[in-house]
């Protein structure tokens, strides 16, 4: 299965560019085979227009990728409260799979992952990125790792230290694509769903 990975910062070094590799590399552990939009990918991505048809080469890379992707993993550092605007500019561009057979991210598990200077913006990232996944049809997993790089914790990598936890996000990421979470429609019985 194909996993497509989505960072929000142009930072290698970033703790959430890392906390998205590192959910990358569960992820082919796992069997998945994965690909990363980060960093200088991301660079050359120009502001969504949707009144211009024609796309850059980086723009349909991405497009080209969620169109065959089976689950989406999805990294973003918290900028002030809220998703970076790297992050939110890529994801304007699934607007472009708005009237494909499976229209945006449809039936695609999506795991989420927030890292922010702080718990408050942290957690406010990552419900943000649910709402924004929900808005896209996607399926947010069960569980999103948020990961407080603010000094007072735990000494060490904090990304370090939440290896488990990004595991979990690409095992659901791939359990749910594997096992065919897509919904199935469900059949009429005597005016009611069964």
């Amino acid at each position: 299965m194909f996993i497509v990975g989505i960072g929000g910062t142009l930072s290698p070094a970033s703790s959430s560019e890392r906390a998205l590799h590192s959910a990358l590399a569960a992820a082919r552990e796992r069997g998945a085979w994965t690909e990363a939009f980060t960093g200088e990918r991301m660079r050359g991505l120009p502001m969504y227009d949707p009144a211009r048809p024609d796309r850059t080469p980086e723009a349909v890379e991405l497009v080209e990728a969620l169109r065959a992707a089976d689950g989406v993993i999805i990294s973003s550092a918290a900028y002030h409260g809220s998703v970076s605007g790297l992050l939110k500019n890529a994801l304007d561009h699934v607007e472009d799979l708005a009237r494909e057979e499976r229209p945006y991210l449809t039936d695609r598990p999506v795991g989420l992952v927030s890292v922010a200077r702080g718990w408050q913006g942290a957690v406010h990232n990552l419900a943000g990125l649910r709402t924004i996944t929900h808005a896209l049809r996607g399926w947010p997993t069960p569980y999103g790792c948020v990961i407080n790089t603010a000094p007072g914790g735990r000494p060490g990598d904090p990304v370090a230290h939440h290896a488990a936890d990004l595991a979990l996000v690409a095992e659901q990421v791939v359990a749910a694509a594997g096992h065919g979470s897509r919904p199935r429609p469900r059949r009429l019985v005597r005016g009611g769903h069964a």
